[in-house]
């Protein structure tokens, strides 16, 4: 009875001393950068440890095995929580080809160099810079609009891959949010979305500290949110002591016991815990304590006050005999039954080899259409769906859907066995995000880093509310696709509410982001080619509603040229033009229109096709110049939106046809006349250019 008393007190202690790790190791990163939020780790620290060293279903040793838990720090300024925890637990840094390495993730020196240039720890958490880091966060709402994605990759996966005696996935999502993540709306749309589809394997741990950056959170936020969330039909638990360990046991096992919907745990904590002057207030949200407060804590917590960056003895062991053992057992088992899946069905565990690598299939490009040259043409909307179809029955974890317009944007997949994800039935791969393209975009994310090729649709104008999901797959250099159609003023009566105008400018500003623009139906074809091989950047695939003509690919050059962003679509005799019409999308025809009227007058005319310029801007400079001849300086692009940005393609002396205000409600031959989007003016423009050059 003595000895296992005192195993109880050892056990309790080293909870302690392991909790107390965590928050001094967050405590003094914060102070050493002079930068940072310490009072999210302090006061989370207990909640997170529990989780992770008792619940999280992860091996150290291997963070990228298929099958483990996600824990999502939607609330990324408490980065140092997540650092700490990567750091005691041992998890193993990853190579860029995959190969699990010796060293750790997240090193001493690392905490030690927290906020500083090239580091792994930055200042919020970045998923292509720290092994373990599932997804980039910080704006706060996208983490647990990611954790929805992941959710869904979860029940996809288990519903498609998973066979009698062989649960190859059944992984669950955890994510820690904030007050910031639920007053957000798209926390709400997240949170909708997952009530609706019963996502049973969905945990969110809500840390109510009462205090936001300004001050109290009640000066801004008082709501009900448990009558919020049984509204949205989840699962809602509370515990009242965020340093209680056996009721946040108790917590996520009911968690793991709820199988008919996504769960809340309401976690009632201290912000600053344990600091005298600065517990519960806002100065210990997004501040170092300072040196003397930094004393009183440790002294606080009973430990040495002058001790930096300590972790004390016992601590490493305690975590690797804790989260080490539990993860390596699980994988060891599922890895020993994932060799028998492999040899009884070898092609699915090709699939999903395939997929960690971000690799596609053999013959993933069989059948793609070709289309006819056709003067009155098809919406690019129209073939891209034609295309699209084709690619998934190619590439079968390719899925997507849209934000309730999937009959406009024409990503209904339609093929026998293609099917809805739906709640309670998850095999579907056409997925109804409803009207929410803020959490679609950041589900679309959450599905592509769970090693699923995702797309989202939806109107282009309403690109504006997907942009932060846009900017962090950007940013994560994670291949999500998103697509966008009615593209332009082209879109007539709806008018400018609906008509996009900065969209292209605004998007084309953002690094390591592809936005296409293709010309006709067969520039469709390339475009999805290029979208289906990128492995580290997403794509922003603008489409036209109007039918557009498509080229006469015998009297014209070969779309193919799209694969270098960039081409020369029609050309003077010899190739020495003396007016370059250069244009995107639904104006390369009136480019066409103008070169053949120019043709007549003997004026020799080429035109460019420039359906991508961040592909066409990475090829070489002799391409370029073979393109875009720099001895050519009379030239005019022609583009339906803003023309912010083209100086760089037409020069100082070129001329720039395009949008200088919102559009207008009216039938699109009416727009297209009275905004200068006619064969004439593109002439008019030419004959200017040339004039003056």
């Amino acid at each position: 009875m003595v000895a296992s008393e005192q195993a109880l007190v050892t056990g309790k202690q080293l909870d302690t001393l392991s909790i107390n790790t965590i928050r001094t190791l967050a405590i003094d990163a914060v102070q050493q950068a002079n930068s940072g939020h310490p009072g999210a780790p302090m006061g989370l620290a207990a909640v997170a440890y529990c989780l992770w060293q008792e619940f999280l279903r992860y091996d150290p040793e291997d963070p990228k095995w298929l099958n483990r838990d996600r824990f999502v720090l939607s609330n990324g300024h408490a980065s140092m929580l997540l650092y700490a925890l990567l750091h005691l637990a041992g998890v193993r840094e990853v190579a860029k080809n995959g190969e699990v390495l010796k060293e750790l993730a997240v090193p001493m020196e690392e905490i030690k160099r927290f906020r500083q240039l090239g580091s792994r720890t930055p200042g919020h958490p970045e998923s292509h810079v720290t092994t373990g880091v599932e997804t980039t966060t910080g704006p706060l709402g996208q983490g647990v609009g990611n954790s929805l994605g992941m959710a869904i990759a979860s029940k996809w996966l288990a519903a498609n891959f998973n066979r009698p005696g062989f649960e190859v996935f059944n992984f669950n999502v955890y994510a820690i949010c904030s007050d910031g993540d639920l007053m957000e709306g798209i926390g709400g749309e997240a949170a909708s979305l997952a009530g609706h589809l019963k996502l049973s394997n969905l945990c969110w741990i809500y840390d109510h500290n009462r205090v936001t950056l300004d001050g109290p959170a009640d000066w801004s936020f008082s709501e009900d949110v448990a009558t919020r969330f049984v509204g949205y039909d989840w699962n809602v638990t509370r515990v009242t002591d965020a340093n209680d360990l056996e009721m946040l046991a108790r917590a996520f096992e009911t968690f793991q016991k709820t199988t008919d919907r996504p769960t809340l745990i309401i976690v009632d904590t201290h912000i600053g815990y344990g600091s005298p002057h600065k517990q519960d207030t806002s100065a210990a949200h997004g501040e170092p304590l300072g040196e003397e407060e930094v004393r009183l804590v440790k002294r606080f917590y009973g430990w040495p006050e002058d001790a930096k960056f300590l972790v004390p003895e016992g601590v490493r062991e305690h975590f690797r005999d804790g989260i080490g053992r539990r993860g390596h057992d699980a994988r060891a088992q599922w890895t020993k039954m994932f060799a028998e899946y492999s040899q009884k069905y070898p092609e699915l565990a090709d699939q999903l080899h395939r997929m960690q690598r971000r690799e596609l299939p053999e013959g993933w490009n069989k059948n793609l259409p070709t289309f006819p040259a056709d003067a009155k043409g098809v919406a690019t909307r129209e073939s891209s769906g034609k295309v699209l179809n084709v690619l998934a029955q190619n590439i079968p974890w390719l899925i997507g859907g849209s934000a309730d317009l999937a009959t406009s944007n024409k990503t209904t997949l339609k093929f026998e066995g293609a099917g809805d994800f739906q709640a309670g039935s998850y095999a579907g791969r056409n997925l109804h995000f409803g009207v929410r393209e803020h959490v679609m975009g950041a589900s679309v994310n959450g599905l592509t880093v769970s090693g699923i090729r995702a797309f989202g649709a939806t109107f282009f104008n309403f690109s504006d509310y997907m942009r932060p999901s846009i900017r962090l797959a950007a940013l994560m250099e994670a291949p999500s696709i998103f697509i966008f159609t009615h593209d332009s003023i082209g879109l007539g009566e709806d008018g400018p509410t609906h008509q996009p105008i900065e969209q292209l400018a605004s998007l084309r500003a953002m690094p390591n982001l592809v936005v296409i623009r293709p010309g006709d139906a067969n520039e469709v074809v390339e475009a999805w080619k290029i979208i289906a091989q990128l492995q580290h950047q997403p794509v922003a695939l603008v489409l036209t509603r109007q039918n557009i003509p498509t080229f006469d690919r015998t009297k014209y050059n070969a779309a193919s040229g799209t694969a270098r962003g960039g081409y020369v679509l029609a050309d003077a005799p010899g190739g020495k033009p003396d007016v370059i019409l250069i244009g995107t999308g639904s104006e390369v025809s009136l480019c066409v229109d103008a070169y053949e009227k120019l043709k007549t007058e003997g004026i020799k005319a080429r035109v460019v096709s420039l359906p991508s310029w961040e592909i066409f801007d990475d090829q070489d400079a002799s391409y370029k110049e073979s393109v875009l001849p720099s001895a050519v300086t009379a030239r005019v692009s022609v583009e339906m939106a803003a023309t912010f940005g083209w100086e760089r393609y037409v020069g100082l002396k070129g001329r720039m046809i395009g949008m200088h205000r919102f559009g207008a409600s009216a039938p699109l031959k009416d727009l297209l006349k009275f905004f200068g989007f006619t064969t004439e003016a593109v002439v008019a423009e030419a004959r200017k250019a040339m004039a003056e050059n």
